[in-house]
């Protein structure tokens, strides 16, 4: 069962953090253990916790555990705990406290136009966020608002709904970076497989010529010395784009579980989820003693209920995406593997120029095939922690 949080509590995250490690390690070193995750990450020690820091202090430790009382029971401890926080997370909004001159501050100025347009979406969800950051504000200072405590909790969830759209939008921001920077070496790598291409044509068309007596023989020279032409078209026009340096460097193996319980966090957490529960909190304010007899707040539940299962499927494809993408991964570095060997062998053995680029060649597209696994594997995992860990790049379009 999950550690309950006290409703009045100004830090419930840390509250809950601190109970759930001090039943398996005593309060003191449950201090310790938050009191190092601050200080190692830099982080204000008055910070009020969230669900991501204590993701990450949950993290910290599972490394202990692992290290002392075994991987078996370090997962189990990190799944239920995982479990545990979820559940946390639906019922309990990440507190906020405004600066206390946020309401001295002029409001935003209006955008200027001629912005690149895909800025256009983080920038509008930053002013949502600092509009919404504004209303939680004035409830909480004004005498007869804050006493109604379920306007007070709708604005709170409107505050971190609109957090997260700045954070969807500036996952998908660095997730555009990424993809491009993936991009370009998939082209590098497409120009390295080209060079070995056209080293086993020359050689092959060199040999075709010498045939003399077999029939097929100028049939396959002319196309040999077509699909020739074409690939030497092909790097005269890419060729002067890349680097072609960056081909040989060395494929990426990131070791990540996907197994972990801590990506359930990405269900009450998505912004979409936020955001209908918010709505929820929002018909429950309006609905007064009717409560979840009204009828909009049975439509904001469905709503809610809706969004869960919409989060909850793309959570699972992605994490399915990321397993697929991780079996190839292996599957083709070990391919690759075995052909550098062979060409090793070969090299060693003094094999015949033939059969040597032959080899080159199938490397590297293997090394190709390999490194677009091993690229979209990092794009599933960057967006898995980005929903439940701070790892999320921050984009600056001011």
């Amino acid at each position: 069962m999950p550690v309950p949080a006290s409703p009045a509590s100004q830090d419930p995250y840390r509250d809950w953090l601190k109970s759930r490690l001090g039943r398996e390690f005593g309060v003191r070193e449950a201090e310790q253990f938050i009191q190092a995750a601050v200080q190692r990450r830099g982080w204000q020690a008055v910070r009020v916790l969230g669900p991501r820091d204590v993701v990450a202090v949950l993290q910290d430790v599972y490394q202990k555990m692992r290290d002392e009382n075994g991987e078996n029971r370090a997962d189990r401890w990190l799944q239920e705990a995982s479990t545990d926080l979820a559940r946390l997370a639906e019922t309990v909004p990440v507190p906020v406290t405004p600066a206390e001159d946020v309401l001295q501050k002029p409001a935003p100025r209006p955008v200027a136009w001629g912005r690149r347009a895909h800025d256009l979406p983080l920038m509008l969800a930053r002013v949502h966020h600092e509009i919404a950051t504004r209303s939680l504000a004035s409830i909480r200072t004004d005498a007869e608002l804050s006493q109604l405590e379920r306007l007070r909790r709708a604005a709170e969830w409107d505050v971190q709904a609109t957090q997260a759209e700045v954070r969807r939008w500036e996952t998908e921001d660095m997730l555009a970076q990424l993809r491009s920077q993936h991009a370009r070496v998939e082209v590098t790598d497409q120009v390295a497989s080209a060079r070995a291409q056209v080293e086993l044509l020359e050689l092959t068309v060199r040999e075709l010529a010498a045939l003399t007596g077999e029939r097929s023989a100028p049939a396959k020279l002319a196309h040999n010395r077509l699909m020739l032409t074409q690939t030497r078209s092909f790097l005269d026009a890419f060729a002067p784009l890349v680097d072609e340096r960056e081909a040989d460097q060395p494929l990426t193996r990131l070791d990540i579980d996907l197994r972990h319980a801590r990506y359930s966090l990405g269900v009450p957490l998505h912004p979409n989820v936020l955001r209908a529960r918010y709505g929820l909190n929002y018909a429950l304010w309006q609905a007064g003693e009717l409560g979840e007899r009204a009828l909009p707040v049975q439509e904001a539940q469905r709503v809610l209920a809706q969004a869960e299962q919409e989060a909850a499927a793309q959570l699972r494809s992605t994490i399915e995406a990321a397993r697929g993408h991780q079996a190839a991964l292996a599957q083709l570095a070990a391919h690759v593997e075995e052909l550098e060997e062979r060409a090793l062998k070969l090299s060693r053995l003094g094999g015949e120029a033939l059969s040597l680029a032959r080899v080159r060649l199938e490397w590297r597209q293997a090394r190709a095939a390999a490194r677009i696994q091993a690229n979209r594997l990092e794009e599933a995992v960057q967006l898995l922690e980005a929903l439940v860990s701070d790892s999320a790049e921050t984009s600056n379009l001011n």
